[in-house]
């Protein structure tokens, strides 16, 4: 998986009249007039350089479609301050080939915060229908910060970046562990890191839309793409056109409570899987029962916990099982899984030389922004260890499979303050939100936040959907699909909120 308002300044009566009027067209330069410039062409437009700027595009890579173009922009570090340094962006797109039908840009973000999002537009599993790419140019991009975008790197090792449950006997250590991961990012990105917030993303995406020259953008965000899209229809209401939102998160739990959120949807999924599994109990041999399904699970983990087994490559321990939260996305797939660790288990496989959890490799990059990201963009998370603890420790005993995971310490207790607070997303632009009834990693309760938030939304709901996305994904949902593009390709959002009905091998 895994904000900010603006500033004030003394003005003349005069100054305040313009700015007001600045801020009714775009708040961003709205906020550099009331904070900055006292010349007058520069207050009117603090981001000319950038907005205008001409690029140079790129073949993307040689063994890909022609039309298939790379480019790097420029953006302000500092938005504040839009005459200081500046970072690269990496973006591109795939231009509709229907120059009579095509209506603008389809940005696109995977999420993360930090999954690179450069291949998007021409990424084998995004299957766009037709009628999308003859009226959008698909552009993606790499958030900043993230793979080609003038990357962050903090230099973690493996270990520092791994998930750890809370354990009374090692919280001292993991307490230093993250101290340490929040002090590497401050020596190596320091100047950059209160500014890696999903309020300059959005600030980004529309400096993309000025660059590409577009009056206004369409958006396709998933997971926390949502997110971004939501602090972007905030920001930029007039600019956003035809919105999707796919999985979305709830933005009142940015993020620990989102992490504290999978942790309770993990549970409910778990025990909608002991169900499931207790029906086929001769075909994965499990248990006959949802009773015995569970202890058989639990069973595992503490035998593992006790003797680590070699699988897949990996040294698993119970806690390394335990940290994948996307387990019980898919009834089937969990069930075929734990049945397999259950057999490496009984095997008493010898287990690999290394770290017991430890994956064999690791993203420094991907790491280190999501880390800035979900520390800078708010100021909820607490600077006590102990509160830490506590909660960990109450949420191990409410939802055992995951809480002791989502709810221990993390860098952001260490983490140098963004430099603006959270965005709170309460708006009436139109967006469509589309959510799988039992994904875990943004769970439909958290949808249902984002909805209540963005009054102009519709919701689609897949009913038994399993599994983290839901549009335009191979062996996706034809029903959700549909309805999405009929959104992007006539701008007519549902009447109500619709609900489609997973289909057999979806996802």
């Amino acid at each position: 998986m895994r904000n900010r308002n603006t500033r004030r300044a003394p003005l003349l009566a005069a100054g305040l009249a313009a700015t007001a009027a600045l801020s009714a067209l775009n708040p961003t330069t709205a906020f550099f007039a009331a904070s900055k410039s006292s010349d007058a062409s520069t207050a009117m437009d603090p981001l000319r350089q950038y907005t205008q700027q001409k690029l140079q595009w790129e073949r993307c890579d040689a063994k890909g479609p022609g039309t298939f173009q790379c480019a790097t922009l420029k953006v302000p570090l500092d938005y504040s301050d839009p005459g200081g340094k500046t970072i690269g962006l990496a973006i591109s797109r795939l231009k509709t080939g229907s120059t009579k039908e095509r209506r603008g840009v389809l940005l696109l973000n995977p999420g993360g915060p930090g999954a690179p999002g450069l291949h998007l537009p021409a990424d084998p599993l995004m299957e766009f229908p037709a009628e999308v790419k003859r009226r959008y140019d698909l552009v993606g991009f790499d958030l900043r910060g993230a793979g080609q975008s003038t990357p962050v790197s903090c230099g973690l090792t493996a270990e520092e970046q791994s998930d750890q449950p809370y354990k009374a006997e090692t919280f001292a250590k993991d307490v230093d562990r993250v101290r340490t991961v929040a002090e590497k990012c401050r020596a190596k990105a320091g100047d950059q890191l209160p500014h890696l917030t999903t309020r300059n993303s959005a600030r980004d995406m529309d400096v993309i839309r000025a660059v590409l020259g577009e009056k206004r953008i369409s958006y396709l965000g998933i997971s926390y793409g949502t997110y971004l899209g939501a602090v972007y229809m905030q920001l930029f209401p007039q600019r956003a056109d035809r919105i999707v939102l796919d999985s979305a998160t709830d933005p009142t739990r940015i993020y620990r409570g989102m992490f504290q959120d999978m942790a309770k949807a993990a549970e409910q999924a778990f025990t909608r899987w002991t169900v499931w599994t207790a029906r086929r109990h001769k075909t994965y041999g499990l248990g006959d029962t949802p009773a015995k399904v569970r202890e058989t699970y639990w069973d595992l983990i503490a035998r593992v916990d006790r003797e680590p087994i070699a699988f897949e490559g990996q040294t698993l321990t119970g806690d390394g099982i335990r940290a994948d939260n996307r387990t019980f996305f898919h009834v089937r797939k969990a069930a075929e899984r734990i049945a397999k660790l259950k057999k490496a288990a009984e095997g008493k496989n010898p287990a690999p030389s290394g770290t017991p959890g430890q994956a064999e490799e690791s993203d420094d990059n991907y790491a280190s922004i999501a880390w800035s990201v979900m520390c800078a963009d708010t100021r909820t998370w607490s600077r006590d260890p102990e509160r830490y603890r506590r909660e960990a420790i109450r949420d191990r005993a409410r939802f055992p499979l995951y809480g002791d995971f989502a709810a221990t310490i993390t860098p952001c207790a260490f983490w140098k303050r963004g430099s603006e607070p959270q965005t709170k997303v309460a708006n009436k632009v139109g967006a469509l939100i589309t959510q799988n009834e039992w994904d875990s990693q943004t769970p439909l309760f958290a949808g249902q936040a984002m909805h209540r938030a963005l009054r102009g939304s519709r919701m689609l709901t897949v009913a038994g959907g399993e599994g983290h996305g839901v549009l335009y994904a191979p062996n996706g949902n034809a029903c959700a699909d549909k309805a999405a593009t009929a959104y992007l390709t006539t701008g007519r959002l549902p009447a109500k909120d619709l609900t489609c009905r997973a289909t057999t091998g979806q996802n």
